[in-house]
């Protein structure tokens, strides 16, 4: 009788100790980005704050910086400025800026997009459709993409003005 209960109770501690081990696993060690270099980057069509319609097939033959944000994320208040200044550097080359908010309320991303005089296209990404279509996270997350359509790299984290412009370099049509 105690070596069936011993039994019993060592499976149910081996049954725990796999389902705690698979749970760390998928939470803190897998890769659950569906963007992946070299595959064709998922359609999307956002509104931005303007009101016009932002559709990723709409920029074929420009490059895609896609970058995913939040107000609230020091490393996205960071690069903000820098994205802004090289973005008309590069405007003029073919890199479009895509900013996507992650599902803030219009008003908080308005009065950041004043605060630091961003003049490039910023959608709201309301029910967090396309960021999940991408499989963001963390923030700050940016998707390059080529004059193809094709994912060039996918960066997370904070950027400095050295990896923008590089970033930039690499999806600059003809390059």
């Amino acid at each position: 009788m105690k070596q069936r209960r011993l039994i019993m109770r060592s499976t149910i501690l081996v049954v725990i100790a796999v389902a705690l081990g698979y749970t760390f696993y998928s939470n803190f060690f897998a890769d659950r980005s569906l963007a992946k270099e070299g595959e064709t980057a998922v359609n999307f069509a956002l509104t931005d704050l303007e009101g016009q319609r932002i559709e990723l097939e709409g920029l074929q033959g420009k490059g895609v910086f896609l970058n995913f944000w939040g107000t609230f994320c020091p490393p996205c208040e960071k690069e903000m400025p820098i994205m802004e200044e090289l973005y008309h550097e590069y405007k003029d080359q073919g890199v479009e800026i895509v900013a996507v908010n992650v599902n803030e309320p219009e008003l908080t991303v308005e009065r950041f997009v004043e605060r630091y005089g961003l003049t490039f296209p910023i959608a709201v990404d309301k029910g967090l459709n396309v960021t999940d279509a991408y499989g963001i996270s963390p923030l700050p997350t940016t998707v390059l993409i080529d004059e193809h359509g094709k994912i060039v790299e996918v960066h997370t984290g904070g950027m400095t003005e050295a990896m923008v412009k590089d970033f930039m370099e690499k999806i600059k049509p003809g390059s």
